[in-house]
């Protein structure tokens, strides 16, 4: 496969484009799925089940912290491709000393390990979207097919160590660290994606990502950022205690059930090029958040043992609440955002929604299920969990449906 696109009035030729780029998301989210998913029960297994709505705060803070120097360097300094092999060798690094934390309960120093290294992570989640944006043609058809080898790599972690039997033990952390060592490497034969204003004086409000944050002055732009900030929170509640709930309820193998909801995705994913045109970026968008839901409202009725099939039918929604708000999200984003700061108006989103909103959702579930679950010996605790972030996703979802206007034709 031969793919071209426009660089600087040249035409470039990148031999095997979508293989390469779709490598590139199976190994960054194969990364992320293999430890983050089953996080709740290492902790667990260490006696830091307290500790779990901190320990998932880490990533949101770094994503709060990173964009700001990161937008700027990848958009006035170095190409992507090269800041991303730095950030998955460093992240390695400090993942290797993440299962001496846990083994000695030290919860001090697994949070501020978890923290150095999501300072690494989740930055490349938005210069994956740069690359491939960069190099692509026929975004809208082409970007949701190599982002859907990022949900196989998710699925396959989580099926990895569910087979393996690691799911509850230290060593996700070592798989981990060894497929970042091997992404950090493959991350410098990706296509060059350079700095688009490299060169170009740099001013104080390069810093702070200003040209990005003047995006807001957009009207439908700072809607669709305030919500998906917004229904981040509830996201924030679904990764930290979800394999918890499976396992208070019954569910024997926590991470292969989860990997139904990457499944799906696959699925949604593919169905999105479809869909794109009919629907329109305002509707598709507000699928994905009324998914939000219908899917938590599953898992407060699915509590019960007749009513189990319902947990997994909220599982089998991950597809319809990830890809059709967040992947949309970001194809909408790279369509709004002008070619001078696509770097740092994805980095803003990374911050907006794993950021911001996923810090609140952590530290406001980590409140809730202290406060209604922990010490609780039945499964029917969680109700109450659950039903608060389903009634949040329904009002953010009603919020964007009557203040998001936005005309696909005018950024088609």
């Amino acid at each position: 496969m031969v793919s071209t696109t426009e660089s600087s009035g040249n035409r470039v030729v990148h031999r095997l484009l979508v293989p390469r780029l779709s490598l590139m998301m199976f190994l960054q989210f194969f990364i992320w799925g293999s430890w983050s998913v089953t996080l709740g029960l290492v902790m667990t297994q260490h006696n830091m089940s307290l500790l779990i709505g901190d320990a998932f705060s880490a990533g949101p803070i770094a994503s709060i912290l990173s964009p700001f120097v990161l937008g700027m360097l990848v958009d006035r300094f170095f190409a992507s491709q090269k800041v991303m092999a730095v950030m998955h060798l460093t992240g390695a690094a400090i993942l290797l000393f993440v299962p001496q934390a846990l083994v000695a309960e030290n919860g001090s120093l697994l949070i501020a390990l978890l923290f150095g290294y999501t300072l690494c992570y989740m930055p490349t989640l938005a210069l994956t979207n740069n690359i491939a944006f960069h190099s692509l043609s026929n975004i809208d058809k082409t970007f949701p097919v190599v982002r859907v080898f990022g949900t196989i790599g998710w699925i396959v972690a989580g099926i990895f160590i569910g087979v393996t039997g690691i799911a509850s033990s230290v060593t996700i952390f070592q798989v981990a660290a060894a497929c970042s060592v091997l992404l950090a490497i493959y991350s410098l034969t990706l296509p060059h994606t350079p700095a688009p204003a490299k060169g170009q004086p740099v001013a104080l409000r390069d810093l702070f990502c200003a040209d990005a944050f003047a995006l807001l002055k957009t009207r439908h732009f700072f809607v669709f950022s305030l919500c998906a900030m917004l229904i981040s929170v509830p996201l924030g509640t679904y990764y930290a205690y979800t394999a918890s709930y499976l396992a208070d309820a019954g569910v024997a193998d926590v991470s292969t059930a989860m990997s139904f909801g990457q499944m799906s995705e696959i699925f949604f994913m593919l169905v999105i090029p479809l869909l794109f045109r009919r629907l329109g970026v305002k509707y598709m968008l507000l699928i994905g958040m009324l998914a939000w839901f219908v899917r938590y409202a599953f898992f407060a009725l699915g509590v019960s043992e007749e009513g189990r099939f319902l947990l997994y039918l909220g599982i089998l929604l991950h597809g319809v609440c990830y890809d059709f708000f967040f992947v949309v999200g970001f194809i909408y984003t790279d369509r709004v955002a002008g070619e001078k700061v696509k770097g740092q108006a994805q980095s803003m989103i990374v911050m907006f929604t794993y950021g911001i909103g996923m810090l609140l959702g952590s530290q406001i579930s980590g409140a809730l299920y202290n406060r209604i679950v922990a010490g609780q010996a039945v499964p029917q605790a969680w109700v109450t969990f659950w039903w608060i972030p389903a009634v949040a996703a329904a009002v953010i979802a009603l919020i964007f449906l009557f203040s998001f206007k936005y005309n696909d034709r005018e950024h088609a």
